[in-house]
């Protein structure tokens, strides 16, 4: 089941205001993180940092969860061609496992932020606040949907983990790789319960090193990747540490 495409209508038509006013402020790069693939069942999560120019065009750029596949990879690719700074990193599901999947997470989002090249003067991240950053940083909630720099993160990242999703669909063909994206769908559950956990599953996920046939209400097949994502991303706490001058 394919996502209806974007309108324009649909669009945040502010969607850089907080970095308008961090601009405001003095601030010159400011940098949004986000990560992709953190509910899935296999395959890494990453993590990606973006650095937008003053003016940069948001045509097209939202979270990445309310674009189709073609808006989304031109999104990206326009992002990867015009961005001040972009950073990408990944953790395995062995060390997701090893790690546990929020350190990995925060760990990540730090690597990539440190990654950049110019460093930022302020970061942006969606949802939970990213302790060491060294940077001024704010939390946002549902970031991704309300800040330029989130979105455009969240897009970089999600097509980076697509990217590779797509290469293991080939390796493990019987488990849906290529429209589940490692999320834990009907078709991928009942595969995991006929063949076992493949080498990329995150086997300290609850049921997955052994896995049991499920209730037919239960991960329904008509639940795609972004669907599933969004009904995890929606478990994220309220932002925290608000700054008021960009609140208003």
């Amino acid at each position: 089941m394919g996502r209806p495409a974007l309108r324009k209508s649909d669009l945040n038509p502010d969607l850089d205001r907080y970095e308008r006013r961090l601009r405001d402020q003095g601030f010159r790069y400011i940098a949004g993180a986000d990560e992709a693939g953190r509910g899935a069942l296999a395959g890494p999560l990453f993590a990606a940092a973006v650095i937008l120019p003053e003016g940069f065009d948001l045509d097209g750029v939202a979270d990445s969860k309310m674009l189709t596949r073609l808006q989304r990879e031109r999104a990206y690719r326009r992002i990867r061609a015009g961005a001040v700074a972009v950073a990408v990193c990944r953790a395995m599901p062995g060390r997701i496992d090893h790690r546990g999947l929020h350190r990995s997470n925060m760990s990540l989002l730090r690597l990539a932020l440190r990654r950049l090249e110019p460093e930022p003067d302020f970061v942006l991240t969606d949802g939970w606040p990213v302790r060491g950053v060294l940077f001024p940083h704010l939390a946002i909630r549902k970031g991704d949907a309300v800040t330029a720099s989130v979105a455009a993160a969240s897009i970089v990242a999600k097509e980076e983990l697509y990217a590779m999703m797509d290469r293991y669909r080939r390796r493990f063909p019987q488990y849906g790789f290529d429209s589940n994206r490692g999320y834990g769908t009907r078709r991928h559950w009942d595969a995991l319960v006929r063949l076992g956990p493949t080498p990329i599953h995150r086997r300290s996920f609850r049921g997955v090193a052994d896995p049991k046939p499920l209730a037919r209400d239960l991960a329904p097949e008509d639940n795609d990747a972004e669907t599933l994502e969004a009904l995890h991303a929606s478990e994220v706490p309220e932002a925290v540490e608000p700054i008021r001058a960009l609140q208003r």
